[in-house]
């Protein structure tokens, strides 16, 4: 793949498996944040399960939509947008009811210096969603943020590791978690908390960001010495069928990809394929930020695409220089400091 259309084709390819589940899938669709970066491909995804599946569901994509041009670009796609702030209560309350919302708001960098508006963003707001669709199912993005950092040899933070987020970003994303675990207690909306950690696509990433560091001779710092990552496209995949998936009292998913991938590795190999060396710095820490994806794997299948195939598109793209979106990741961060 090298440009935006090819890219944007292959996210927005359901598989058969979510194709047949959009079937017994009842009711709209509405995501909240779709202006984000998973946002815009899920909804493509989305509409493009629905057809072709053949039932008859309405997507709804719901962003201030700040991005030019992408409120547009997304109806001519047959998603019906709704500018909103979903913090202006009363621009909130006029949204429609729906069956299924997939909760992408949020704020993460820029947190240091604003926390006040993170914890508004991440926690409060929350609140006002879980109380708005009470009646909905309700698939929340959270981060692996909330789970400390764990020995690299015991392969990652499981489901029922518990939470100890290292510095506010995380904090106020358990925060999330836990005020909508409250209200799917008190009113029994089915819930799952859906905790990422890291997408990619070609225009971002933790691969990308690899890269880049390869391709320019910066060195990079393997004191974070591990990730995981997953394919944008098979983590919408995953989002969607969480639908279906959703429990009173709120089922808790990790999402990520199987490997726990050394970092030394994967410049290594980006090295080989651009034709150059990976240049280093620092010492692998015993401990990293993992995530366990057994479960999500039992539930959903593997992902689709591999590791090494990430790691071709991704050489590919920044060899032929293709667009990039300034959102680092941070993943060398073990502070929690974004």
């Amino acid at each position: 793949m090298r440009t935006v259309e090819e890219l944007e084709h292959k996210l927005a390819g359901p598989s058969p498996a979510l194709v047949q589940e959009m079937k017994s899938l009842e009711g709209d669709i509405m995501l909240l944040g779709v202006g984000g970066k998973m946002g815009p491909s899920l909804a493509k995804l989305a509409i493009n399960a629905i057809r072709e599946s053949g039932v008859s569901r309405k997507v709804y994509g719901v962003s201030r939509f700040s991005e030019q041009g992408l409120k547009e670009e997304l109806e001519s796609f047959g998603v019906e947008t709704i500018a909103c702030d979903l913090l202006n209560d009363e621009q909130l309350q006029k949204l429609p009811d729906v069956t299924n919302v997939v909760y992408m708001a949020g704020t993460k960098f820029g947190t240091t210096g604003r926390e006040y508006f993170t914890w508004a963003m991440n926690a409060y707001l929350p609140g006002r969603v879980a109380e708005k669709f009470r009646h909905s199912r309700i698939v929340v993005f959270s981060t692996g943020n909330v789970y400390p950092l764990t020995p690299v040899l015991q392969g990652g933070a499981s489901e029922s590791t518990a939470p100890s987020p290292v510095g506010e970003y995380g904090q106020s994303c358990l925060g999330r978690e836990r005020v909508f675990e409250h209200f799917s207690h008190q009113y029994g909306t089915p819930v799952l908390i859906y905790r990422l950690n890291y997408a990619i696509d070609l225009r971002y990433g933790v691969l990308l960001e690899i890269a880049k560091s390869v391709k320019e001779g910066r060195p990079i710092d393997v004191s974070m010495g591990h990730f995981n990552c997953i394919w944008q496209g098979d983590a919408n995949e995953i989002a969607l069928r969480s639908l279906l998936r959703c429990k009173q009292g709120a089922e808790v998913l990790n999402v990520t990809g199987p490997e726990t991938v050394s970092i030394r590795y994967a410049a290594t190999e980006l090295a080989k394929r651009l034709g150059t060396e990976a240049v280093f710095t620092g010492q692998e820490a015993d401990t990293a930020l993992l995530s366990n994806a057994s479960k999500c794997m039992q539930l959903s299948g593997y992902p689709r695409v591999s590791l090494l195939q990430m790691i071709d598109w991704v050489a590919e793209w920044v060899l032929h220089e293709g667009k990039t979106i300034n959102k680092p990741t941070h993943f060398q961060e073990r502070e929690g400091k974004f």
